[in-house]
């Protein structure tokens, strides 16, 4: 098992910056490709950026491309989501998850956090 908690959500103003962090625990965490999952008030849970256990490769969705950044602390057991130029579409609560591989992360983690709320008003 790994236990997954997200922290660094919270309301800005579109046009701002927030930084999100995964804290991992259980599990060794290098076994794992790190990802990001966003969902919106009636909708569903979306893809945002994914990274390899090494950090060497990352994936993002194309509505954040250029915008986040994905990147991890293998010392720390942490993982982490910069958002910048942050828009009201945005807003969502993010969860961090965990898989064996990046390309399994993107279609859905195998462990979840509990979410964070991020807000973007305009």
């Amino acid at each position: 098992q790994v236990q997954l908690v997200e922290s660094g959500g919270g309301s800005v103003q579109a046009g701002e910056s927030l930084r999100l962090s995964c804290a991992a625990s259980g599990r060794t965490f290098t076994n794992y490709a790190m990802g990001w999952f966003r969902q919106a008030l009636g909708k569903e849970r979306e893809f945002v950026a994914g990274i390899t256990w090494s950090g060497g490769r990352t994936g993002y969705a194309d509505s954040v491309k250029g915008r986040f950044t994905i990147s991890r602390d293998n010392a720390k057991n942490t993982v982490y989501l910069q958002m910048n130029s942050l828009k009201p579409e945005d807003t969502a609560v993010y969860y961090c998850a965990a898989s064996d591989s990046l390309a399994r992360l993107s279609s859905g983690g195998d462990y979840w956090g509990q979410g964070t709320q991020v807000t973007v008003s305009s």
